[in-house]
């Protein structure tokens, strides 16, 4: 009798499908939580009798070791698979943001919401996600999930910046960080569909060159392109991190509550659900470099005329809308970007160095904005810098050349 081979379905929860849901769901979270930090800047600052430098510089630490993490956090991904480094990850976003309430020194502080929060939002970002997703879906659709990846991360702002602005209302301060941090939690069950990856971590895709981790990293500092697109990544994170963290005390100045403060950050999440997911969209269809230096250029514009401007509640939410378009659309387009010079391969790896410029960006504008508002008790100097830097990584994204880098080719 002849034995008949019978092929195992796939279970429901490691079908692709399952995957990008739970990707998304991961990107809210992690994006989400990290995003309702800004609000916390001036009661924090004044339970402590702390300059607002100190806060500052805590969100500046945790911007730059989420950059100096994520191409560890990519390797880390690349070669055992993504729910391991995403659930470590989520474990360690939580501790750090709950030890954020328990902090009474600068130094606890720093090292809670800097060093923890940091390493944790890293290891379980939406770069681990979109790395992942990279891999399962046909390359036509990569800038499509890509796109509805980061448009899930804001998505997460939309929900978690007004919740923690009325979980401070409700609550104050320290209770709302114990619950947003519990909240981060929710990443570990999100990840286990990722555990499907595990068994096909580190291949090599069929049409890519064989070499290894080191060789792909020095070949890709050795591209042109890719400097290119690293420096204009630093302007990105500058801009956003500034307004994510500042944006609310500065707004208070003007007399706009809290409450709408966080609405208005809100806002942002809100409008580039559209924005991300257009950008991913367009960069499946078209070249990737020219809407990328669009972006920039628009989002110095609207920084511009937002500072020129009387600020109201209109002009504030006007101003967040416009943002809001613009605010991580930037991220398909760039990792769009990686995978077409580099592969797939060492994608997240990659992308990890981009980010990680995007997270020096990100800790010289929180900190600038808070050593530059001591100072000088505004934060005009900062504004105005945004509006330069949009300029300047406009022009520098403008040469890139989309295709296969030749280091990275096969024969």
């Amino acid at each position: 009798m002849t034995a008949i081979s019978e092929t195992r379905p796939t279970p429901w929860y490691f079908l692709p499908a399952t995957l990008v849901v739970a990707g998304c769901l991961i990107a809210i979270v992690n994006f989400g939580v990290r995003s309702s930090f800004g609000l916390f800047t001036q009661p924090v600052s004044e339970a402590h009798g702390w300059p607002r430098e100190i806060f500052s510089f805590a969100m500046a630490m945790q911007n730059l070791l989420w950059g100096i993490a994520t191409p560890i956090a990519g390797a880390l991904a690349d070669k055992y698979g993504a729910a391991r480094v995403l659930i470590g990850g989520a474990i360690l976003y939580a501790l750090g943001t709950i030890l954020m309430a328990f902090s009474e020194t600068g130094l606890m502080f720093n090292l809670a919401g800097g060093i923890l929060v940091g390493t944790g939002i890293a290891l379980s970002s939406f770069g681990i996600v979109m790395a992942a997703l990279g891999r399962i879906v046909p390359p036509e659709k990569r800038s499509w999930a890509f796109g509805i990846a980061t448009a899930s991360g804001s998505l997460g702002q939309f929900i978690f910046a007004p919740l923690g602005a009325a979980l401070i209302t409700a609550y104050g301060w320290h209770q709302a960080l114990v619950i947003l941090g519990v909240c981060s939690l929710l990443i570990i069950p999100f990840a286990l569909p990722f555990f499907v990856q595990n068994k096909t971590a580190g291949a090599r895709p069929v049409d890519e060159a064989d070499i290894t981790m080191r060789e792909a990293i020095s070949r890709a500092f050795g591209h042109r392109s890719y400097l290119l697109l690293v420096a204009g990544f630093f302007v990105c994170g500058f801009q956003l991190a500034f307004i994510t963290v500042h944006l609310p005390p500065y707004l208070g100045q003007f007399g706009i509550p809290k409450e709408t403060a966080g609405f208005a950050m809100g806002a942002i999440g809100l409008f580039n659900v559209f924005g991300s997911y257009a950008a991913g969209m367009i960069g499946g269809k078209y070249r990737k470099r020219v809407p990328l230096s669009v972006i920039y250029i628009l989002r110095s514009l609207a920084i511009a005329v937002f500072v020129v401007m009387p600020v109201t509640t209109a002009s504030t939410f006007a101003f967040t809308a416009s943002m809001g378009l613009l605010w991580l659309s930037t991220v398909p387009l760039t990792m769009g970007l990686v995978t077409v010079m580099f592969g797939t391969r060492y994608m997240a790896t990659l992308y990890g160095f981009v980010f990680l410029s995007h997270q020096i960006g990100s800790s010289l504008g929180v900190w600038l904005g808070g050593r530059l508002y001591d100072q000088f008790g505004t934060y005009a100097p900062v504004w105005w810098m945004s509006v330069a830097l949009g300029v300047f990584a406009a022009l520098i994204n403008l040469p890139i050349r989309e295709q296969r880098a030749p280091a990275f080719a096969t024969a």
